[in-house]
């Protein structure tokens, strides 16, 4: 049996924490964007994920596959760099999937979606923890929560 609670509690308890605290810090106490900025980037988003997603597929489908045959070879250069090739692999397969899961809900402006863009920004965060890329977490990550939790409102 899976366990999906931590004494008492369960994983979405601490999700929806997390999205407390970060609505606090991201919108109350951030500077806002101009509300015509909000709106074009919730209209034009979606259709920018999508049109990137479509292009970028060959090459995703060629990096994953490359990455499976190069995935012994990597620890060539040591464990630390297998280590990182494979998880970076995985994080940003399931980065990917979400993202792609939340594509039509975007288009709808649809909360779930939104969730689902939440949770692909949570895993790359992870992926920056993870790897050690600290650019990436403080740049990327943030960057890309202040800007989702920004139009948060535009979502139900």
């Amino acid at each position: 049996m899976l366990m999906d609670t931590v004494q008492g509690k369960s994983y979405k308890s601490y999700l929806k924490q997390l999205e407390d605290l970060l609505s606090e810090y991201l919108v109350k106490k951030a500077p806002a964007l101009p509300v015509n900025v909000k709106e074009a980037i919730v209209k034009f988003a979606p259709w920018v994920t999508l049109v990137v997603f479509i292009i970028t597929l060959p090459v995703v489908f060629a990096v994953f596959g490359l990455g499976a045959i190069l995935a012994p070879l990597s620890f060539l250069g040591g464990v630390n760099a297998g280590t990182n090739y494979i998880l970076s692999l995985v994080f940003s397969a399931i980065q990917l999937v979400l993202e792609a899961m939340a594509i039509p809900g975007l288009f709808k402006r649809s909360k779930s979606a939104w969730t689902l863009v939440f949770y692909a920004s949570l895993v790359g965060g992870v992926q920056s923890i993870v790897t050690f890329n600290l650019g990436g977490l403080i740049i990327g990550t943030l960057l890309s929560l202040y800007i989702l939790f920004q139009v948060k409102e535009y979502y139900k």
